[in-house]
């Protein structure tokens, strides 16, 4: 197997246990959001991240199953999980108080 594969396949792995995590995490918000209101805040938050792993998962397992097989389209799916990744990158990135 090949170096970028074996990259590919790690980036998979930790993309799609991040974006089933948050999906778990957003599941338990919805059943406890009637007990505890404060949960609610964290809804929008919790949800864009819960999009942005599942998209970038997404992108990921394109990434891998390209590379694996040696499709042609590939190296769009690769393009698109390193733009996936720079968008999580400015996301979380820590930003300066002013």
């Amino acid at each position: 197997m090949r170096p970028l594969t074996v990259l590919l396949g790690i980036v998979m792995g930790s993309t799609a246990a991040i974006a089933l995590g948050l999906a778990m995490v957003l599941i338990i918000f919805l059943i406890l959001s009637d007990e505890h209101a404060e949960l609610r805040a964290e809804y929008g938050p919790l949800l864009r991240s819960t999009v942005l792993f599942t998209l970038l998962a997404g992108a990921a397992i394109a990434s891998f199953v390209g590379e694996l097989r040696s499709r042609p389209w590939r190296r769009v799916a690769q393009a698109a999980l390193v733009l996936g990744l720079a968008a999580a990158v400015w996301v979380y990135w820590p930003r300066a108080a002013v």
